[in-house]
């Protein structure tokens, strides 16, 4: 199979896209129940379809672009898991390919082939939830593209305004779907200083490009009133709110160990067994330098997930493809390969299974509840699987950054404008998982009127 690859030819793409179906086979066999986040993006893309604002009418720390990508998929078929996944299978595609010709363009490696594209679409099956049409997902599709920009400043000797203007652009727009992606700033910044040679011209053209597209976003929302909302909500969120502890720690080093452990195998080999001209020598130090700033982006996510580690897939891609291209004894080489075609899914597919049937603290993938005898439900908790069947009606979609709103008791101008948004949509259920609705209506004693108790923990709207 490697020798397959070994060959830089452009169909190879095609035995990329079934092994792709092939080692995603088994996720969709193992019937994995629809993502929390997953929910989350359908009921925002649902609300904007139904002409609420973003972050004015929806509590919710989701990037815009990607919000009004949910939107425009919800516009035309509605809530589809099919889509979700038929979309993402796209962006991992143009993600692989446009790595691998990344390579094969600035000479990355001495011999061209689509061993990298061989090597990111394994990677792509450390866990589940890297196939899914997540913000991070659709962000890394734009750092994937300032990257290249930057790879070309490793090779060509004239300056290149329009490039260099790119790297900030893509990088901004990065941003704008998927707020931990500002960690490609720094890298910006010390990779354009220390590797690219950045004058101090082209550092500002750079940044100026960075920043445009927040700045435009910060247009949009002060016209339709919702500024303040936007900064607190997406800028701000991930320091006022602690993020949502879908999985431990634990659980990513054990599913990341491996790649890591391939990489750094893949590193000592490029470095011992083959010497680097100095763009190639550029372009390591920039990848290095990438897959370390990469890293420190789970622990600013909103969310603790597996998919939010798809930034790293293009660092670790470029050193272990460094094995399978520069090892030249057959034995270890078939045996490293064998290994991690085998290895890197394999533990996916273990963590998965093990996850779904222990259900051990497992806040992840939504459980199939009873259908609520109710068209438009509000749910104050964390806890969201009955929106499957239904529909939001309020706009405190995010509990971790509603409860903010809906705990601040002394300001009575933020109380006025909680009762005015339960008495506008007036939702028939009320689902309060905490306790806050009973502690907010003995504060706003008209909401009180609106919704009777009808069990612990349910408040049903008063015919």
């Amino acid at each position: 199979m490697l020798s397959f690859f070994k060959i830089n030819d452009p169909f190879r793409i095609l035995g990329i896209a079934l092994l792709l179906i092939a080692l995603s086979l088994p996720y969709e066999l193992m019937n994995i129940p629809l993502l929390s986040p997953e929910l989350s993006w359908m009921l925002v893309g649902e609300r904007l379809s139904h002409g609420h604002y973003l972050y004015v009418d929806i509590v919710d720390d989701i990037g815009p672009l990607s919000a009004y990508m949910y939107w425009l998929i919800d516009a035309l078929v509605g809530r589809s898991w099919w889509m979700y996944k038929f979309l993402a299978a796209c962006i991992i595609l143009f993600q692989i390919y446009y790595v691998n010709r990344l390579f094969i363009q600035y000479k990355a490696f001495d011999n061209t082939s689509y061993i990298p594209a061989l090597v990111m679409l394994v990677l792509f099956h450390f866990s589940f939830d890297m196939l899914t049409l997540s913000p991070a997902l659709m962000g890394t599709t734009f750092i994937i593209l300032a990257l290249g920009q930057l790879f070309s400043q490793t090779l060509l000797n004239e300056q290149n305004t329009e490039s260099i203007l790119l790297v900030g652009l893509f990088g901004g727009v990065a941003v704008c779907f998927h707020f931990p992606l500002i960690i490609f700033l720094p890298f910006l910044l010390v990779a354009g200083i220390t590797v690219s040679g950045f004058s101090f011209n082209q550092l500002i053209l750079s940044l100026v490009g960075y920043f445009q597209p927040f700045v435009m976003c910060c247009i949009y929302f002060f016209w339709i009133g919702g500024l303040p909302e936007f900064i607190t909500e997406f800028v701000l969120a991930t320091r006022i709110t602690s993020s949502y502890p879908h999985v431990t720690y634990f659980d990513l080093l054990t599913l990341m160990v491996a790649p890591l452990l391939f990489a750094v195998i893949g590193y000592f080999v490029g470095t011992v067994t083959t010497s680097i001209t100095v763009n190639q020598q550029k372009q390591k130090q920039l990848m290095l330098l990438y897959t370390i700033f990469a890293i420190f982006s789970v622990f600013i996510a909103n969310r603790r997930t597996p998919y939010q580690m798809v930034i790293i897939l293009p660092g670790l891609t470029y050193f272990i493809a460094q094995i399978f291209i520069h090892l030249t004894n057959r034995k270890q080489l078939n045996a490293l390969f064998y290994t991690f075609l085998l290895l890197i899914p394999a533990v996916g597919y273990t963590w998965t299974v093990y996850k779904i049937q222990a259900k051990k603290t497992w806040n992840y993938t939504l459980e199939e509840s009873v259908q609520p005898r109710a068209k438009r439900i509000v749910i104050l908790g964390d806890e969201i699987s009955a929106y499957q069947h239904t529909k939001l009606a309020s706009p405190y979609l995010n509990f971790r950054l509603s409860k903010r709103v809906l705990t601040d008791y002394a300001d009575q101008e933020n109380m006025m404008e909680v009762y005015l948004n339960f008495l506008n949509e007036k939702p028939t259920v009320i689902y309060d998982q905490e306790g806050l609705f009973e502690k907010l209506i003995v504060h706003i004693p008209a909401l009180g009127k609106l919704y009777q108790k009808e069990q612990e923990g349910v408040f049903r709207l008063s015919e």
